[in-house]
């Protein structure tokens, strides 16, 4: 808990804050490599969301732009934060892997029953040589992982290579407009560069609290998948600016980050399924009211968000066809006609860039059951 004299925030307060440091408060002026830095990567389970992420923050975002990044290997795809695929700049995916590694190897506990027998180091150094030689698809890995060891899980084995080595997907998989299927090899390789030190976890949380503060230490560590975190923090205290939520939970943040007046106004904005500012705390009540929370997703099916006002307000889906885009939007809850105008107007600017097909139209009404 806070010291009860730290100054309070309040929700609205934190909020603004955490929308102008995701570039959600005013689209920003930067190019699309500056803005994944900045931002410590883009969540990517699915290859469509960075590219609606970027629309939603930056000033005339081309999605041409981020796919021509990943043509040219200046960002990647790769398993880091939360044992998730994120796009990465190069130079993250070759700091922040190392950095997570201990993190991920420990997931290998939940397969040991399938990786019984096997020798994880020569299992390391075959899946390197085997990716290094061409990029891989899993099932491939599989096959191959199996010779040695056919008495193994085919899935584990799989797995254990995804977790003791930083695989990238390679292109054309990621790229916009295009499709292909997730074939791997290792960020050294890919990116040609020797093996990089991990980044360090005081810059770590520097970096965290830069793009989603004022946090707490639980909310950075949610983020990061990472525990004992608190000793970073405490190290870093002389430099930093401690606050409490309306909870009374200790935040910290960094001296010179915008916390703007919790009145100023934030714009509707239409966020992809998995958007990182709503994966980036524990207390997530900054932008999700606590009436619905769980609303963007039922099991591990997630839905696009509306922030209207600043906070989730509606779901939203896109239907897209050769003549036609539909952006489907369904409000949680009582949406004025001016609301609802603005929605309009947001999501028509988001179908001009992101759906160019010759007619677009917005519709409002239920397309999932958010009780499910």
């Amino acid at each position: 808990m806070a010291a009860k004299n730290a100054p309070l925030l309040s929700t609205r307060a934190l909020n603004r804050a955490t929308l102008e440091r995701q570039l959600l408060l005013r689209r920003a002026a930067l190019p699309a490599k500056e803005a994944i830095g900045h931002l410590v990567g883009l969540q990517a389970q699915n290859t469509r969301p960075p590219y609606f992420q970027l629309r939603a923050r930056l000033e005339g975002f081309d999605p041409a732009e981020l796919s021509s990044l990943m043509e040219s290997r200046e960002v990647v795809r790769i398993v880091t934060l939360r044992s998730t695929i994120h796009t990465h700049t190069a130079e993250d995916a070759l700091t922040l892997r190392p950095l997570v590694q201990p993190a991920r190897q420990r997931e290998l506990h939940m397969f040991r029953h399938g990786l019984a027998g096997v020798d994880l180091d020569r299992l390391a150094a075959l899946s390197r040589e085997l990716v290094e030689e061409r990029p891989r698809t899993m099932k491939e890995l599989r096959e191959e992982l199996l010779r040695p060891w056919p008495e193994a899980d085919p899935r584990a084995l799989a797995v254990a290579a995804r977790c003791l080595l930083p695989l990238v997907q390679v292109t054309p998989r990621g790229l916009w407009g295009r499709s292909g299927q997730v074939a791997l090899t290792t960020a050294e390789h890919w990116l040609d560069s020797p093996p990089r030190p991990a980044a360090s976890p005081d810059a770590t949380v520097l970096r965290y609290l830069g793009a989603f503060g004022p946090a707490s230490v639980k909310d950075m560590q949610m983020w990061a998948g990472l525990t004992r975190m608190r000793e970073v923090f405490e190290r870093l205290r002389p430099e930093l600016l401690t606050f409490r939520d309306e909870n009374g939970t200790e935040l910290f943040d960094l001296p010179g980050a915008p916390r703007p007046d919790p009145d100023t106004p934030a714009p509707p904005r239409f966020l992809p399924e998995f958007d990182n500012v709503l994966l980036g705390h524990a207390d997530r009540t900054r932008l999700i009211p606590p009436a619905y929370k769980g609303s963007n997703g039922v099991g591990n099916q997630a839905y696009g968000t509306v922030l209207v006002d600043g906070f989730l307000a509606a779901l939203w889906r896109l239907d897209e066809a050769a003549d036609e885009a539909v952006v489907t939007v369904q409000p949680l809850g009582e949406t004025g006609p001016a609301a609802r105008d603005e929605i309009t107007r947001e999501a028509l600017e988001t179908l001009k860039v992101m759906a160019p097909a010759p007619s677009h139209d917005v519709r409002f009404g239920t397309f999932v059951d958010v009780g499910a």
